[in-house]
């Protein structure tokens, strides 16, 4: 009962949050910024649901899962800020304008407040890790913030590296197989699902008993469905085979879409 004013407020702000972003993203050229508006949200809101203070006070968990998310809003939201500031429209969403015409405003919005929901879902994970009631520190949560660690590392790397393939003009149109792209089609998925396990390691507990930490599955099982399925390999790859062609039929066939593997031998030289 403690989590039903944090989690409605959450909804709330995340739902204002997204419709400020459809103010922005409905003019051309700016749609990169949703993913940007969409990460901070998930860090903000979840970093203030983790902070309300239990019975008059802050716990340490509740600052260690705050800080956990505020991290991983700042490193990825950057991330997607300092590139749309230099392209404009995600592909994604410039497909959606093509194929929603004159109603791409009002689905436009429709869509970004199921994003609305999809982050409140999210941030319910996070507010279940942070309130848990039992002592801390337990090895779960050293375990879940190292792991919350690797993942925004593993992600940064992975941006990193495609970001320094762009850069070289000998690469203009290639695709990237260089150091953990070699190893997953979308390395840098792999470590955003990974973060979200953080989360459900801490909310669950070293021995399972708070039967409500187990919700926080929900996180990781629903991030890897959204990226995998939904609104991050499919329209992505859908691009990459239009822009690429064969040349990204050859690279599927290669490299793992989601989980790290050594890539199969080419017969044919690395674009």
């Amino acid at each position: 009962m403690f989590m039903i004013l944090p989690c409605v407020l959450s909804l709330a702000a995340l739902s204002a949050i997204m419709a400020g972003a459809w103010l922005v993203a409905r003019v051309p050229g700016r749609s990169g910024w949703i993913d940007a508006v969409w990460s901070l949200a998930v860090g903000l809101v979840g970093a203030g649901a983790a902070l309300v203070p239990l019975d008059g006070g802050i716990e340490p968990r509740q600052g260690l899962v705050a800080g956990m998310v505020a991290l991983w809003a700042l490193r990825l939201g950057g991330h997607i800020a300092l590139r749309t500031a230099g392209h404009g429209d995600d592909p994604r969403y410039a497909e959606l304008r093509k194929a929603w015409g004159n109603r791409f405003a009002v689905r436009l919005f429709l869509f970004l407040q199921i994003q609305a929901v999809a982050a409140w879902l999210l941030v319910v994970c996070v507010t279940l890790a942070a309130h848990r009631p039992a002592p801390f520190p337990a090895w779960n949560d050293g375990a879940g913030a190292l792991l919350l660690v690797i993942a925004v590392l593993g992600e940064g790397l992975a941006d990193a590296q495609l970001r320094a393939f762009r850069r070289r003009p000998t690469h203009r149109g290639g695709i990237c197989e260089s150091g953990l792209w070699g190893l997953s089609r979308h390395p840098n998925y792999f470590f955003e699902w990974l973060g979200w396990i953080a989360y459900a390691l801490i909310a669950i507990g070293p021995d399972g008993s708070w039967w409500p930490g187990w919700m926080a599955l929900g996180g990781p099982v629903f991030m890897y469905w959204l990226l995998v399925h939904v609104s991050g390999i499919p329209p992505l790859e859908a691009h990459m085979l239009r822009s690429r062609g064969d040349a990204y039929r050859a690279h599927q066939k290669r490299v793992n879409a989601f989980w790290p593997f050594p890539r199969k031998p080419s017969s044919g030289a690395r674009r």
